[in-house]
């Protein structure tokens, strides 16, 4: 006798059509999320480096940076309200502009999302050296690596629960420092001039510097534009992804600047030792709450480097499952969602893979130079994230010229300007980033003509889902 067939809800989706990605984040869940890739901590790690560019100013140029970012995610959330796709920049230039620089814009992307797993990688172990030097830097990236993959192999919502924890233990730590800042200055006496110089210093202000510093404070904000990869595994989308980027800009770049001013309370504009840069925050905790403090900006920047990893491999995975899709990667690999979990399993371990690689690759190379693999991954950087930037602000600036779009001058004008500020931020960019991600941009552009048979073919297509999917 013929048992009676059972069926469930991943029986009828295989019936009804394609897996898709699940919509289980909030608006709270996105912003924990971008939180994370960016870090509460974000400028501790380049504080150095920005203040021996900027002569001390580093409050300013991340305000001015912040400034660039808040246009580029006006933009951001506005193109997502139109299309609501993992695809993210790519999508939205390729669908207002021309499909060949969407392909364009998502492959500078690869190269951001790529490295930024690659860099976590490479610090975490690093910093988890410090704390059990017993272990090799080899050793610790395969941990750090395996240990970030199979956290984003366990699905989205497992993701953003633990994103939720690490975010809250990075806040505190900002909280202790800035507790033991207030005390140091509370105890000695200072007159206004004091309070003003982390934003103006005479004699050591100059607009030079300020710029070539605020090209690096940018780093601060690398991230916020990943939850745009998102927009397919959240609710209402075209409200949330818009609120989201807005709001993570604004909380980021406050904070920041409230974590540099504090710093720059304590320091001053005196320089940082070369030998120094990478630590130079941990150096100023250490003066502001000693040797306690310095142990535990340490482990928080290890804990914090640790949840940008998961995060950026996270939207790595969604952005190119969003190229995939439209095979601007082949679609097989890339466009694939495992049914279980609904996530892109292939990106997933496709990037924990080049993380790992990465990290060792550019530690054994740059041994020989001098460096690291998290300098040289970091200096490329900006690079691809900032054509993503400008291409966004392209975007939207053509879309809201459309006659259909109503013609709104104000997001006009803020979309003009953040082209212009990420245009004139990526000018800034240090030599190597440019020639390095010059060759990332000429290698992509071989494969496109390669697959198109030298353009003479369509190069990609785009798939806008449904909000509720």
């Amino acid at each position: 006798m013929a048992q009676p067939t059972q069926t469930n809800s991943a029986t009828a989706t295989s019936v009804a059509g394609p897996v898709r990605l699940h919509r289980a984040l909030g608006l709270w869940n996105l912003i924990i999320i971008g939180m994370v890739i960016i870090q509460p901590t974000a400028p501790m790690g380049i504080y150095g480096v920005i203040s021996n560019k900027a002569h001390g100013h580093v409050v300013t140029t991340i305000l001015i940076a912040m400034v660039a970012m808040l246009f580029t995610a006006i933009s951001y959330g506005r193109m997502a309200r139109v299309y609501p796709s993992a695809g993210s920049a790519y999508t939205y230039v390729g669908q207002e502009m021309h499909s060949a620089l969407g392909y364009i814009v998502g492959w500078g992307m690869v190269m951001d999302y790529l490295l930024n797993p690659l860099i976590c990688t490479a610090f975490c172990a690093k910093a988890a050296m410090n704390i059990l030097p017993g272990l090799s830097y080899y050793v610790w990236i395969v941990i750090f690596a395996a240990f970030f993959t199979w956290m984003n192999l366990r699905g989205i919502k497992t993701s953003a629960n633990f994103d939720e924890a690490l975010c809250a233990g990075m806040f505190l730590v900002v909280l202790i420092f800035l507790g033991a800042v207030a005390r140091a200055v509370w105890q000695a006496y200072h007159g206004v001039a004091f309070y003003t110089h982390p934003f103006y210093e005479p004699g050591q202000f100059h607009m030079k510097t300020i710029f070539a510093g605020t090209s690096v404070a940018v780093l601060s904000y690398i991230g916020f534009d990943a939850v745009s990869t998102l927009s397919e595994e959240v609710e209402n989308p075209r409200r949330n992804i818009l609120l989201a980027t807005v709001l993570l800009c604004l909380i980021a770049g406050l904070l920041s600047g409230i974590e540099v001013y504090a710093a720059q309370l304590i320091w001053g504009s005196k320089p940082f030792p070369s030998d120094q840069v990478e630590s130079a925050f941990a150096i100023v905790s250490r003066q502001a709450g000693g040797a306690i403090l310095f142990q535990i900006v340490n482990f928080t920047l290890l804990v914090a480097n640790m949840g940008s990893g998961m995060g950026a491999q996270l939207a790595a995975g969604r952005l190119l499952y969003g190229m995939g899709r439209g095979n601007a990667l082949p679609k097989k690999i890339f466009g694939a969602i495992e049914r279980r979990h609904r996530i892109p399993r292939n990106n997933i371990l496709l990037v924990g893979a080049f993380a790992l690689a990465g990290a060792g690759t550019l530690e054994f190379f740059a041994s020989r130079l001098g460096g690291g693999a998290y300098e040289i991954g970091a200096q490329c950087l900006n690079f691809g994230a900032v054509i993503a930037f400008m291409g966004v602000n392209a975007a939207s600036l053509i879309h809201e010229a459309r006659p259909t779009s109503g013609r709104n001058p104000v997001v006009l004008v803020m979309a003009a300007l953040g082209f212009l500020l990420c245009g004139f931020i990526w000018l800034n960019l240090s030599r190597p980033a440019l020639i390095l991600g010059a060759s990332w941009m000429a290698l992509g552009i071989a494969y496109g003509a390669v697959r198109t048979r030298g353009f003479k073919a369509e190069l990609v297509t785009f798939e806008i889902p449904s909000d509720t999917a």
